[in-house]
């Protein structure tokens, strides 16, 4: 089985699966407006349930692992035949770019948010002790959300308690740090060389966690790719502009589905 758990939707016969992978700390909620709209369209949808670093430290620190194992519950819901389109942001960016070089003859699409891979990270105040739980002091809870958010922060006051119960343990810390590890090490140009399928990246143009400078100037160097900056926006569109968000992505299912 799959380390993700998953919310799936099936839709109508001969399309591609919708995919959304969690983030790095941020759950299935991120998806709740793009999902809804792709899902009244007709289209079959899939939400991997678990942030990344909620899962396995051994997958959590390996794009590769992490793909494998959204492809598996893509199995295990039963969505194999007519591929997928992979949507994710921050570090599921990485991995759905890697998919996409991997597996051509699933991947029919995706579509990305604030990778990481080209800039340095951004000092957040995290600050871990020698068990490896993080310090959620309130300089990491003010800095987190204004480095996420262009404008007032949008996550809930319980979506912040989760998040900060999940981080307060040290296997997510563990598993954190892995990931972050291996978004460092990772060969970005390189793998979207190898990319075939049309490829959405959707920016907020005043995101601070993965600046859009250097993805501005990477993804137009590459064929069937499209930027799409988002102005008055941060590190996650889907939450902060669905309305764009769910706009392009329509719209580029259906040039996918032709």
């Amino acid at each position: 089985m799959s380390v993700f758990t998953t919310e799936h939707r099936p839709g109508a016969p001969g399309r591609p699966a919708v995919v959304f992978m969690s983030a790095l700390f941020a759950g299935s909620w991120i998806w709740d407006a793009p999902m809804a709209a792709v899902a009244e369209q007709g289209w079959p949808v899939l939400r991997t349930k678990e942030p990344i670093c909620g899962v396995d430290r051994r997958v959590a620190g390996s794009i590769e692992r992490l793909g494998d194992e959204l492809l598996a519950a893509c199995d295990e819901a039963g969505e194999t035949a007519n591929g997928v389109v992979v949507c994710a942001n921050s570090l599921g960016g990485l991995v759905a770019i890697d998919l996409a070089a991997r597996y051509p003859e699933r991947v029919r699409g995706i579509v990305v948010s604030g990778a990481p891979g080209l800039t340095a990270d951004p000092d957040v105040g995290l600050s871990m002790d020698r068990r490896g739980s993080v310090s959620l002091n309130d300089e990491f809870r003010d800095l987190m959300l204004s480095a996420l958010f262009y404008g007032d922060p949008l996550f809930t006051e319980e979506q912040i308690r989760l998040t900060a119960d999940l981080l307060s343990t040290g296997e997510a810390m563990v598993a954190m740090a892995r990931s972050l590890r291996a978004t460092r090490s990772y060969q970005v140009a390189a793998s979207l060389g190898k990319v075939d399928c049309p490829s959405l990246f959707v920016w907020g143009q005043d995101d601070q966690m993965t600046p859009i400078d250097a993805w501005q100037e990477l993804v137009p160097t590459f064929e069937r790719t499209q930027m799409v900056p988002v102005a008055e926006c941060g590190h996650i569109p889907m939450v902060e502009r669905p309305d764009v968000y769910d706009a392009e992505l329509l719209a580029f299912l259906d040039r996918v589905s032709r």
